[in-house]
């Protein structure tokens, strides 16, 4: 499987995008406003678990490496995982690729392929309150703010409301 932009190409997760991933996992500037720095068996649990090939009909996690078709540089993941028939998007980016418009971009194509290519019709994403950048890829990509979850987790003792979004 891959898809293709003009600048990005997103390719299935395989093993040799461990150090991609630990890395994505591990910076405090990316997880910030996502989740509590993991432990390293947290991490390499969650990457087992998103090397198994993803079907239609999956429950576990579409990961999608978005690299840069000029040089082939990982910048960073997304994908989907379906949650009672609606999918349930998420991205991460190494800080360095922030603010370049490639989640934008990436999200916007996987938004297409799986229209065109699998019968999901909804898409939802949770965002963490306070989380602007992220939201803003979700509106340009043409999501809706539908409900907000207050104080819904913990991230670093600190509670966050859950910003839940979705595109139809």
């Amino acid at each position: 499987m891959q898809i293709e932009t003009d600048r990005l190409r997103l390719v299935a997760i395989s093993e040799h995008d461990w150090p991609l991933f630990y890395q994505i996992h591990t910076d405090p500037e990316v997880i910030e406003f996502c989740f509590d720095a993991p432990t390293l068996s947290e991490i390499q649990q969650k990457f087992q678990a998103r090397l198994t090939p993803w079907q239609p009909n999956s429950t576990h996690w579409l990961c999608l490496v978005v690299l840069n078709k000029q040089n082939d540089e990982p910048l960073g993941i997304t994908g989907f995982r379906m949650v009672n028939g609606v999918a349930e998007v998420g991205y991460l980016f190494l800080a360095q690729h922030h603010g370049k418009q490639y989640a934008t971009e990436s999200l916007a194509a996987l938004l297409r392929w799986a229209s065109d290519n699998t019968k999901i019709v909804q898409f939802n994403a949770t965002v963490t309150e306070g989380n602007i950048a992220s939201e803003r890829v979700l509106v340009k990509c043409g999501f809706k703010l539908i409900n907000i979850m207050p104080r819904a987790h913990s991230i670093q003792g600190e509670w966050y409301s859950d910003l839940i979004y979705q595109f139809q």
